[in-house]
Formats: C-alpha cells, structure tokens, sequence
C-alpha cells in the first residue's frame, strides 16, 4: 500500500467517523455502520502509514487501544447482565407480593410501589455507578493510546495537527463523563483528524535501518 492511498484512507476514515453522528438524522441510515467503516478504513490507513514510516507504533498504540476499548464495553455489558441475573428478581418480587417466579404471570399481578425503599434502589445505583466508572477509566486509556499514535504520526509526517488532535481526544475524553462536553470534543477530534490526513504531503521513508523513535512516553 503505498502513501497516497494509505493516506486517503485515513482522511476518508476520518471523515466518515466525524459524520456517522449526523447520518441518522439526515439519511435515517445506521450510524453505526458509517462509523465502523469509517474505523476501519482508519485502521488500514495507520497500518499502510506505520509501514510507510517504518514506525510500528503508528499502527499498534491505535489497536492496542481499540483492544482495551471492545475489552472494556464487554466487561462492562457483563457486569450490568450480572447485576440483572442477581438481582431484579428480588426487586420485582417487592413490587409484586406474591410473584412466583413466573414472568409471564406479571401481566395479571397488580404492583405495589408502596414496599419500595431506599435501600431496594441503592445496590443499582451501585452497579450503574461501577459501569460508568469503568467506561470512563477505559475511555481515557483507549485515548491515551491513540494520542501516543496521533503523537508518533506528528513527528514523522511534520503535519503538528496530528499532536493537536491526540489532546482535543484526550481532553474529550476525561471530560466524558459530563457527556455533552466531552462528546462534542471527540466528534471536534475527529474532524481535524481527516484535515491532517489531507495535509499530509509524501516525503522519502526514513532509513530502514533507522530506529524507531517514540516522541510521547504513557
């Protein structure tokens, strides 16, 4: 693969990653699935570019990330469904005296709210604290490496907006948990993601024998 289109890719990976947000309003099409090509073309532009440097790290530090971010949402559906198993069926048969068990027989129970306390909802509040906790210590370490990779890709193409962007990602990210603002700054990184791609102009691959250099120690 060689710069240009490992470079198109990335731009137009970029792209896709910055609009997939809109494309479910606008289109009604699934922005899931314009934002997973959008990654994946992203992924295939960073491997061709990180060959193209001879810098490893390019590729690696952004699927190292990707690994801790997919590990991450598993834990956390695992501890929610857990938390489901273990402990709704109590909490149900508060609100239904009498409950056999049976979920289909919920239809002809009547609830009675009157029995909830305090002490009932507190265990959940637990369990949804633990998974945002959890989201939100993996969202900064996901973007701790592809701010090491966006750093890496800066000191190899001299294009300073791949750094800039890194930290607009990880600021976003530690402000994720004020949903809102740290959001915005994500959808915002991605945008200057795909204009340095396009600012990126091809230049003579370092020496093979040269070492790998790594600007930006986690």
């Amino acid at each position: 693969m060689n710069f240009e289109t490992s470079k198109s890719l990335g731009g137009v990976g970029a792209i896709l990653l910055f609009i997939s947000p809109l494309t479910g309003m606008v289109t009604g099409f699934s922005t899931g699935i314009v934002g997973l090509i959008g990654f994946i073309l992203l992924l295939i532009g960073a491997y061709g570019l990180a060959q193209y440097y001879r810098e490893a790290g390019i590729f690696n530090n952004i699927l190292y990330g990707t690994i801790v971010g997919i590990a991450g949402g598993v834990v956390s559906v695992f501890v929610a469904v857990w938390a489901a198993i273990s402990m709704l069926p109590d909490f149900i048969d508060k609100i239904y005296p009498g409950w056999d068990g049976d979920w289909a027989s919920l239809a002809n129970l009547t609830p009675d709210t009157s029995r909830i306390t305090p002490e009932d909802v507190i265990p959940f509040m637990g369990v949804f604290l633990a998974v945002i906790v959890i989201l939100f210590i993996i969202a900064i370490i996901v973007a701790l490496f592809y701010r090491k990779s966006l750093k890496q890709l800066s000191a190899k193409s001299g294009v300073g907006l791949f750094g800039t962007t890194g930290t607009l990602l990880l600021v976003g990210a530690v402000l994720v948990i004020a949903f809102g603002l740290g959001m915005l700054l994500i959808w915002i990184a991605a945008l200057l993601l795909a204009i340095a791609f396009f600012q990126m102009r091809a230049a003579p691959p370092p020496d093979m024998y040269a070492q790998s250099t790594d600007p930006d120690q986690m």
